[in-house]
């Protein structure tokens, strides 16, 4: 008995089992590499093919378009924070405030250069993230979203009065001819007599060339998040999300993991609100209120939080929702319904009117309630069921199972 317990415990026997683990494992890395290299490739393709792939819908003009890139990455950084570790911020509408007053100070003391101006926006988005998360993550749960609220909105009412040097108060931080831009005159570019544009070492930041300057940087924000996700900081943060009582236990500091998530969703938020004032170069307070820490909050429950690309999907719905749907009037919808009897399509135009034009709200509303009730997950949770309807993964789970309830019981 003995010699045959020595023989299992063996090494030499315990070397095949080992192997396996680890071919499992590589396996499983290479697949999941794999998926994330057709996910970077697709998901690239979708956003430098905006133009055409939104021209059906109406929503392939640039300003728009700039407009999902520049939410997709306020909402990808969003993600970070509460998708990972569940922890709900009401105030990163704050550092979209500072990125875009840092970057349009930037414009007025440095360059027209769009690079320095997001260099600057992200790393004063960051400091100010900084300071506002060791503050604030000493509590949780509603505590701490009381708190990032609370700052939103001191930082929101300083804006307005205590701080009207550095933000210009309702007018709004804008540029000057009387500006220094000291590096744009060192490099010898002549003044005008029109306010400049920002560019890219050249190329204006208006139009077409806006939107990929903000498309390149979505994708890179994008391969940063993914990258995050599958990091052994990214597992941690899932941690925090789960239990984070049972991590303190086994004698792991949170506070330094959840410090860092919320300094990289700031800025994120930061990088959102330079590219605002890139592709628009004015700053104003109405950026730090509450309201627009509430739409990123609807942006990526609607798209799916913790997932890597529901957020983006729900900034798209919601900046569709408001530029394209608010603009449906009467003659659009008895438009729409054309096609059917002049009696019937009357009464279709009747009954859709309230919930178009003015009442968008309303819509969205109703679909975002449809969400939460029936799809927790978000509309990624919608397209998995699909993707899953299609696959036959649900009639195969069943056979499965009712394989298992006919097995006899040993």
């Amino acid at each position: 008995m003995s010699q045959k317990l020595e023989k299992i415990k063996s090494p030499l026997d315990m070397e095949p089992l080992t192997i396996e683990v680890h071919d499992v494992e590589a396996s499983h890395r290479a697949k999941t590499a794999r998926n994330d290299l057709i996910l970077m490739v697709v998901f690239s393709a979708v956003v430098l093919g905006g133009p055409w792939i939104l021209a059906p819908f109406g929503a392939d003009y640039p300003d728009l378009l700039q407009r999902f890139c520049i939410f997709g990455i306020f909402a990808i950084g969003f993600n970070i924070m509460f998708g990972l570790t569940g922890y709900l911020s009401f105030g990163h509408a704050a550092f979209l405030g500072v990125g875009s007053y840092a970057a349009v100070w930037s414009f007025k003391l440095l360059t027209m250069n769009a690079v320095p101006a997001v260099i600057f926006g992200v790393l004063c988005a960051g400091l100010f993230s900084a300071a506002i998360g060791y503050i604030s993550l000493r509590r949780a749960g509603i505590y701490f979203s009381i708190l990032t609220l609370a700052f939103a909105q001191m930082s929101y009412n300083l804006a307005y009065s205590v701080l009207t040097p550095i933000t210009n108060g309702e007018t709004g931080l804008q540029l000057e001819l009387s500006d220094s831009r000291m590096l744009d005159a060192a490099m010898g570019i002549e003044r005008t007599s029109s306010l400049p544009v920002t560019n890219l070492f050249g190329m204006k930041m208006s139009g077409y060339e806006g939107f990929y300057f903000c498309a390149i940087i979505l994708i890179i924000a994008f391969y940063i998040s993914l990258r995050i996700f599958r990091s052994p900081f990214g597992m941690m943060l899932r941690g925090i999300k789960t239990n984070q009582n049972r991590m303190a236990y086994t004698g792991i500091n949170t506070r330094p993991y959840l410090l860092t998530a919320f300094v990289i969703s700031g800025m994120y938020a930061g990088l959102a609100g330079s590219l605002m004032a890139v592709t628009d170069p004015l700053a104003g307070a109405e950026r730090m209120q509450w309201t627009a820490s509430g739409e990123v909050v609807l942006m990526t429950i609607l798209g799916g939080a913790g997932t890597l690309i529901g957020p983006v999907i729900g900034a798209g719905v919601i900046k569709y929702f408001e530029n394209i749907f608010s603009a449906f009037n009467e003659d659009t919808l008895h438009a729409a319904y054309s096609f059917l009897p002049e009696g019937l399509a009357d009464f279709m135009t009747t009954i859709s009117h309230p919930f178009v034009g003015e009442g968008w709200h309303l819509t969205l509303g109703v679909l975002f309630m449809m969400i939460v009730i029936f799809l927790p997950g978000g509309l990624m949770e919608g397209a998995q069921r699909i993707a899953n309807l299609f696959s036959g993964a649900g009639k195969k789970s069943k056979a499965e199972s009712s394989a298992t309830d006919t097995q006899p019981a040993e």
